[in-house]
């Protein structure tokens, strides 16, 4: 018989649950090995000075959670199924990248890979809207929402869409989904559903977008880009039926998709019953001129149009939407039905109260201003102390294209720079075949004089590279 301690706190009550949660921990925690014999009701009852009753509802318990077996003659045992739990391990915290301060030396690096300054997310605005949804909407609203998404948002962006992006867009053809990487999976696997074996993608491209497709069932196809965007004569010659792309700013080059390639791709998608998924990902920053209406406007039975507020809000939100022809978007709608129900719901009404007050493109006008200067300052620092490099997309964006003196080894560049505390971005990784050396340098995440100071600090790393 095994003597337990079970410290009991009476003021609080519950003493049964009390005992319970005390025999529990110790078979947790190993101090109760499977087919330990426990006090009989009774004399547990009379060690611990309560009720036997307290006791036997306790064991009970335990007995209906499969901790304890109880069998006339034997008494009360742990059951032998019953093990101690493993001991707890830090879980792998997950990463979408690697934070700057693991990979530059120094107490602060500067981080110049592509994305967005996150300290500039409107806290206090979107904590009003929040506030707003949580004020004004309906107790029905807080139910299981449309899969396609709250009403209120798709109606909100379908204006924005169609007065910002010349899109053709209306409610019924929007749905709101957990960003482009989800339009984008969810798509490939519908593609894939429907007996497509290949997608075609930009050669290069972001390097994340490879696993999505083969994940979901599909092998990419890469099809090169040159200074007037995809070669859709490549395409033509491609097994592929369908193609994602970039093409107001593609990425990584920075170029925008010429008008001949954009009336020869819509004409490539109608002559193979094909789709053109539109990924928008950073169009709404454009500084020197307006934005290039997006594909989707010039044929919406052929395009996919997905965006997000990742660049312009935060991407923890995973706000995103694909507008889509009516056939596709219905299954976008009975897939997410089928598999998530639908996003969440205080959020879309918070992005839908930005967009109706005008609040959405007030801070779209203020981050243009921040990150026009920023890049202003930049490209002014490229130009003057890396003359020989060749810098593109500059128009738009968060990033420029900046290809480095011929003969210059790009994998150096990055890892010297961040022993100095400079974090860059290679573009070798999205390339599929051989590519003269460059970087992807961003400018969202770092001021007009760190801009300024990296570029001398990758002026000295390329002098010690490239020394001719």
């Amino acid at each position: 018989m095994t003597d337990l301690h079970l410290p009991l706190d009476r003021a609080a009550g519950r003493l049964s649950a009390q005992i319970a949660a005390g025999l529990r921990a110790a078979v947790r925690q190993g101090r109760l090995a499977a087919g330990t014999r426990l006090p009989s009701s009774r004399d547990l009852a009379r060690d611990l000075d309560v009720s036997r009753g307290v006791v036997v509802a306790a064991y009970e318990q335990l007995v209906a959670e499969g901790f304890l077996v109880s069998r006339r003659g034997d008494g009360t045992r742990v059951a032998p199924l019953a093990r101690p739990d493993e001991p707890l391990r830090s879980a792998p915290v997950w990463r979408h990248e690697e934070p700057a301060g693991e990979l530059g030396s120094g107490p602060s690096p500067v981080d110049l890979r592509p994305g967005p300054d996150l300290a500039a997310f409107p806290r206090e605005l979107w904590a009003s809207a929040i506030r707003t949804a949580l004020r004004t909407l309906p107790s029905e609203a807080l139910s299981y929402p449309d899969p396609a998404g709250a009403f209120e948002l798709r109606a909100e962006l379908a204006g924005y869409l169609g007065r910002v992006r010349a899109a053709h867009a209306a409610p019924d053809r929007i749905v709101v989904m957990n960003g482009v990487a989800h339009v984008v999976s969810t798509l490939a696997r519908l593609l894939a559903a429907d007996g497509h074996t290949a997608l075609a993608v930009e050669d290069p491209a972001g390097h994340r977008q490879i696993p999505w497709l083969r994940a979901n069932g599909l092998e990419p196809v890469r099809i090169g880009v040159d200074s007037h965007g995809i070669d859709v004569a490549a395409l033509a010659a491609s097994p592929a039926r369908a193609v994602m792309i970039t093409p107001a700013h593609q990425f990584p080059t920075g170029v925008v998709l010429a008008p001949d390639r954009r009336a020869e791709l819509i004409e490539w998608a109608r002559s193979v019953d094909g789709l053109v998924i539109e990924d928008d990902y950073d169009a709404e920053f454009r500084y020197d001129r307006e934005p290039v209406g997006c594909l989707q406007g010039l044929d919406p039975e052929r395009v996919v149009l997905a965006g997000s507020v990742s660049k312009s809000l935060a991407p923890a939100l995973r706000l995103g939407w694909a507008v889509a022809p009516d056939r596709l978007a219905r299954r976008l709608r009975r897939h997410r039905a089928a598999t998530d129900i639908a996003g969440p719901v205080l959020e879309q009404h918070a992005l839908a109260h930005l967009l109706a007050t005008g609040s959405y493109d007030r801070h779209l006008r203020a981050l243009r201003r921040r990150y026009r200067s920023r890049r202003d300052a930049l490209v002014e620092a490229l130009r003057r102390h890396l003359p020989r490099a060749r810098v593109q997309g500059v128009a738009a964006g968060l990033h420029v294209y900046v290809e480095l003196p011929e003969g210059c080894d790009e994998d150096k560049v990055v890892a010297m720079a961040a022993e100095r505390g400079v974090v860059l971005q290679g573009a070798a990784p999205m390339w599929s075949r051989p590519a003269p050396p460059a970087l992807v340098i961003g400018y969202g995440r770092a001021g007009e004089a760190r801009l300024a100071a990296s570029v001398q600090v990758l002026r000295q790393v390329i002098a010690e590279v490239n020394p001719g």
